[in-house]
């Protein structure tokens, strides 16, 4: 940077004072040489900074040194390449009138000569004045502060230890808790439609339902868990165009699922699965005395081997669970032999036993705040016949007791005996609630 400076002032001389050297000639032998002299100076001084290797200058000492041969300690030379600034003691002793006014001689004389013939002719070089420079101060070198060796530093600021009282410190210890419950119970009011050949009976009516969910899970975090679900389901209705029946059942069901699965990896399970339902009370259709579904007529079960896959998708508002097995083993029994035909089952036996493969899929998307969307898909084949459910139930939740519900089933069985006009082996189930509702 020195020599930059250097440099760079030399070049100001000459580009600055073109007119000053054309009359270089017309000075003083005593002012001639003089110039003469602190023009060599600079270009020593140049040459000196140019030999010496760029990286040098990160040595304070050899700046220093370098400071006190080239003699630019003194303060009066550095007017002459430093930016050109205006002083008022240069202007006020070259054009003071009095005799008793102090006069520079010598070198400082030859010195303010210069300054005056550039403030003459040059004044559109001058960047600066002596004012502006008092008015921005003289460099401050702060001096270090000095700390009084006497005082006992630790002494005044380090913290008086304090001894802890004795507090007598009782620890209980709890067995982990690896059982978690869950249920939903609503009762609603309903506009059920039911399709003519419902294999459970029923017709389209206003009726009144009500809903049991429970969930008794366990899960020990160690590649083991336990899933329990028990739905229970009882409707009633009244119709006006029935004479024979008072109360028919609009809604009935009994159904456990239950699960045991052994981790296979992150949402992976080896998983056993058992399904078993029923219903409560005789399926009746209007105006007609027969009955056409009842406790244990059908009852069905379900045991399949396969594996678990664990749905957690779109930021944890898609969950559940898919069920994938590959052998399944379904076993159907009637109670009433004269509804055995109805189920798929020979004249005259209770029981039905079969093997195929099954996939049961149980959702619930939380649409928003308010809206919730649960479903279940069943699905089971023994490549002779197949039986197809899939259960949709659509909630608006109003507030934390009042819920609207709206139900959707399909379903499919090709081996029932009856069979639509219109549907074929379709059938299928809707009605909409509204009513209480309560969750934990």
């Amino acid at each position: 940077m020195l020599a930059l400076t250097v440099i760079s002032a030399s070049a100001q001389w000459r580009y600055r004072f073109p007119r000053f050297s054309s009359r270089y000639s017309t000075l003083q032998p005593a002012e001639s040489d003089f110039v003469k002299k602190y023009s060599d100076s600079l270009t020593a001084f140049k040459q000196k900074l140019i030999s010496i290797p760029t990286d040098s200058f990160s040595n304070s000492h050899i700046y220093s040194k370098l400071m006190l041969q080239s003699g630019s300690g003194d303060i009066q030379k550095a007017k002459l390449f430093i930016p050109v600034t205006f002083y008022h003691g240069a202007a006020n002793r070259m054009l003071n009138l009095t005799s008793n006014y102090y006069v520079q001689t010598g070198e400082n004389q030859i010195i303010d000569n210069a300054l005056m013939y550039v403030y003459l002719n040059r004044p559109d070089l001058v960047e600066t004045s002596e004012d502006v420079l008092d008015n921005v101060g003289p460099t401050i070198n702060p001096q270090p502060s000095r700390v009084n060796s006497g005082l006992d530093i630790v002494h005044k600021l380090a913290p008086v230890p304090m001894e802890p009282e004795f507090t007598p410190v009782s620890i209980v210890v709890k067995k982990p808790n690896f059982w978690t419950f869950y249920g939903d119970y609503y009762m609603q009011f309903l506009q059920n439609y039911v399709s003519c050949n419902w294999y459970k009976g029923g017709e389209s009516n206003y009726s009144m339902v009500g809903s049991v969910t429970m969930q008794f899970n366990y899960n020990n975090k160690q590649k083991v868990k336990l899933d329990n679900k028990l739905e229970l389901k009882l409707g009633y209705q009244t119709t006006k165009g029935d004479t024979i029946h008072k109360y028919k059942t609009s809604e009935d069901l009994i159904r456990y699922t239950g699960k045991l699965g052994l981790q296979a990896s992150k949402k992976w399970y080896y998983t056993l699965q058992l399904i078993a339902y029923t219903q409560f009370a005789h399926g009746l259709k209007s105006n007609d005395s027969t009955t056409y579904s009842d406790f244990m007529s059908p009852f069905n079960l379900n045991l399949s081997v396969g594996m678990d896959y664990t749905v957690s998708w779109f930021n944890q508002k898609l969950t559940g669970t898919a069920h994938m097995a590959p052998l399944a083993c379904n076993f159907k029994y009637v109670d009433r032999v004269a509804l055995a035909t109805r189920y798929g089952i020979d004249v005259g036996s209770h029981t039905l036993i079969d093997y195929g493969s099954e996939i049961t899929l149980d959702l619930s998307w939380k649409l928003s705040d308010m809206i919730n969307w649960k479903a279940r898909w069943y699905g089971y084949t023994t490549y002779k016949r197949t039986e197809m459910e899939w259960e949709n139930t659509f909630t608006f939740q109003f507030n934390k007791y009042i819920s609207t519900n709206l139900f959707v089933y399909p379903r499919f069985d090709d081996g029932a005996s009856s069979r639509d006009v219109n549907l074929g082996y379709w059938q299928f189930k809707e009605y909409a609630s509204l009513g209480f509702s309560y969750s934990f």
